[in-house]
């Protein structure tokens, strides 16, 4: 309990610093000290996940009011990946925890105003990194990678001049009466998620020929099949480091 607590608070020391740090811009010749910094605190990182894990095994993990299958081996192999490959983000990782503890608590009060659980605030972070000026090679784009087509159906308006999937606000009012009629349909939060990447109707004819029920049951094309474990993997990351 006191290594935890020591390596907990070594971490905490590192981002407080690391966030002082970049907040304040320095000259170039700073830029080797600003990485090995970097490295130190994701070696520090690791070792808080590690120690986390050793002594509760994935209980701290779970997603929108529904129970995760950790005792399928597959379940937990397919955890494992994303929560590693997360955990270092590739990304600057001091960017996208600026911006979600900035950005998720509008959105997680929008989201629980059409009672869509607040894990659901995720998909917009696995989706654009909260980036509104992302966009997909089939022309999603927006905080919640809307397609046109999808995005005037909830009500935003997309055209030559106006584009309100950039609007955060409108948007995630958008996503919520999305999300929401998706679980009316499934009547399953999980599901919900997997048929907002690729759609209610091919959603439907997978479980209608698998004959299954459950979203970690299902054989998905592999970016569905990756979708769910990316959204916990992303919720774990950002509230645990």
């Amino acid at each position: 309990m006191v290594k935890k607590r020591v390596l907990c608070s070594s971490a905490l020391l590192m981002m407080m610093f690391m966030s002082n740090l970049y907040s304040n811009p320095q000259p170039e010749s700073a830029d080797p000290f600003r990485k090995a910094l970097d490295h130190s605190m994701k070696a520090n990182v690791a070792e808080v996940m590690a120690a986390k894990k050793e002594a509760d095994p994935y209980g701290h993990i779970s997603f929108a009011e529904t129970e995760i299958p950790l005792e399928k081996v597959t379940v937990q192999k397919k955890l494992d990946k994303y929560l590693s490959r997360f955990a270092y983000l590739k990304k600057p990782s001091h960017q996208i925890h600026r911006k979600a503890d900035k950005l998720l608590p509008r959105i997680a009060k929008i989201l629980k105003s059409y009672g869509v659980p607040e894990d659901f605030k995720y998909i917009a972070v696995v989706e654009s990194s909260l980036n509104p000026k992302t966009t997909s090679h089939r022309g999603a784009g927006g905080y919640w990678q809307f397609m046109p087509a999808t995005a005037r159906l909830y009500g935003l308006k997309v055209n030559g001049s106006v584009d309100e999937r950039l609007d955060l606000v409108k948007s995630t009012h958008a996503a919520a009466k999305y999300l929401k009629s998706l679980h009316d349909e499934f009547g399953d939060w999980t599901l919900a998620a997997a048929a907002y990447n690729v759609g209610g109707g091919s959603l439907r004819g997978s479980l209608k020929r698998q004959k299954k029920d459950s979203y970690y049951d299902l054989k998905l094309n592999s970016e569905t099949a990756a979708y769910v474990y990316k959204i916990i993997s992303m919720k774990t990351v950002l509230e645990t480091i």
